[in-house]
């Protein structure tokens, strides 16, 4: 495995509070035997720093959570149907064409050496905040939840990605140093037992974030299990943790304005991360949003006419401009590619995919009412005529439907549904020219192979 960096706080540099965006960490190889610095964990205020240093590095320049062109939305909606890409790197080239190089630098930092040096920094804060009697109780558990979804977060997008993948519970560097590939089974039941801590330890409303939903709380635990459950096959369970977020009524509901969705502290945002770009609002809007040139990429025509006739959504989240003789297609769920004001940030989880979770779990228990009801809440929003088939094959087909054109460009949904549900052949095939059933995994780093005799490539590679 990698050799992870560790985090040294530079006390009394700048002044410290629990929300000032994400600070910066100093970050320096360790010896083998070094663990993070104790004074970390001196006080609340350090410790809080620290946790912030994780989230800063899930969204730096080489995070898969920055929503620009390293991210996992960005960088699967190429593999997948979503977007055409005009962008001329070559990494990005390889992920559009299917054919990526297991010695892709993008491939490497963004989905392999970030969600590992999270999860690193992760188990150094439990470790650390576990030995530490200068840390409010309060505080450590809060933090300790916190830690614990990001790991789940972290493994739930590698398993994902890569398939069988490295199991790190640990700071010992050599152990980490020659970890094996851990089967999926086993890395599920890491993530479900890290999230149910998660739930049982962070606050349930925002008071950690000074009510800002900028940090995960119990119900993004909650939120992020229903999504587990859903890609296990665990239905009942699905349906039960997508339901207690919907209940959750006092703090999350569906916005009816689809232009304000995205919107920072958005009615229906479960968890958003602050943007910390200068003059910048989101990545995902100066990425996404068409003015002038460079065009990274467009929606895709796939994509673009999935859309069923009169969908608001068709109306408000896709907008198109003409460059030279051209007219491209662009997402426009984010309404602004660059302002010093924030007005919107980067959602990670919110409401809809809630209803969408549940009205899949349903129709597999076959509860085909319950589902329609699901389906009919995220059809009605987009202005569109309600589902009144009670038919299980129809109704599986209409979630991977509205999957496609309401969680678009949005974490990597599409390209994760189109393996989970068995499609990707049978859709990608047809539209990607060198298309083969083993580009569904992404390849191992090779610097990693490299690194650890123990670690195998997967097929294809």
């Amino acid at each position: 495995m990698k050799r992870y960096k560790i985090i040294v706080v530079l006390i009394g540099l700048l002044p410290i509070a629990l929300i000032e965006g994400c600070q910066k960490f100093i970050t320096v190889d360790p010896p083998v035997t070094q663990l993070v610095s104790s004074s970390v964990f001196e006080s609340d205020q350090t410790a809080l720093s620290a946790m912030n240093g994780i989230y800063g590095t899930l969204q730096g320049p080489d995070g898969f959570a920055n929503g620009g062109t390293q991210s996992v939305g960005f960088l699967t909606g190429l593999s997948s149907d979503e977007l055409t890409n005009y962008y001329t790197y070559p990494d990005q080239i390889q992920f559009y064409q299917n054919a990526l190089n297991k010695n892709n630098n993008t491939l490497y930092n963004a989905f392999w050496v970030v969600p590992y040096n999270c999860i690193y920094d992760a188990n150094s804060l439990l470790q650390g905040i576990s030995g530490s009697t200068k840390i409010s109780s309060a505080v450590k558990r809060e933090l300790t939840g916190e830690a614990k979804f990001i790991r789940a977060f972290c493994n739930f997008y590698l398993t994902n990605l890569f398939g069988n993948v490295p199991l790190i519970t640990t700071t010992d560097y050599n152990v980490n140093a020659n970890a094996f590939r851990a089967n999926k089974d086993s890395v599920y039941s890491q993530i479900i037992a890290d999230l149910t801590d998660a739930q049982s330890l962070m606050a349930g409303d925002y008071s950690f974030s000074n009510g800002e939903r900028i940090r995960p709380n119990s119900w993004a635990a909650t939120a992020m299990m229903a999504r587990v459950y859903l890609y296990t096959g665990r239905w009942k369970d699905a349906e039960g943790q997508a339901t207690a977020v919907i209940n959750e009524s006092d703090q999350y509901a569906m916005v009816s304005d689809l232009n304000q969705v995205y919107l920072k502290n958005s009615n229906e945002a479960i968890w958003q991360l602050m943007p910390n770009a200068p003059g910048l609002n989101t990545n995902e809007g100066s990425v996404y949003i068409l003015t002038s040139e460079p065009v990274y990429a467009t929606l895709s025509p796939e994509l673009v006419n999935a859309f069923e006739p009169g969908d608001l959504r068709l109306q408000n989240w896709v907008a198109d401009t003409i460059i030279g003789l051209d007219t491209f297609y662009y997402s426009f769920k984010y309404k602004v590619k660059s302002s010093e004001t924030l007005t919107e940030y980067s959602m990670v989880l919110r409401l809809a995919e809630q209803y969408l979770i549940r009205a899949e779990a349903r129709i597999n228990q076959d509860n085909l009412n319950g589902a329609m009801e699901d389906l009919n809440v995220i059809r009605e929003r987009a202005g569109l005529p309600l589902i009144s088939i009670l038919d299980k094959s129809t109704l599986l087909s209409d979630v991977v439907h509205e999957r496609q054109v309401e969680l678009f460009t949005e974490w990597g949904h599409r390209w994760l549904d189109l393996k989970r549900t068995g499609r990707a052949n049978s859709i990608l095939s047809i539209i990607k020219a060198d298309w083969q059933s083993t580009d569904t995994l992404f390849p191992i780093p090779q610097g990693e192979i490299q690194k650890d005799v123990n670690l195998t490539q997967n097929p294809g590679y």
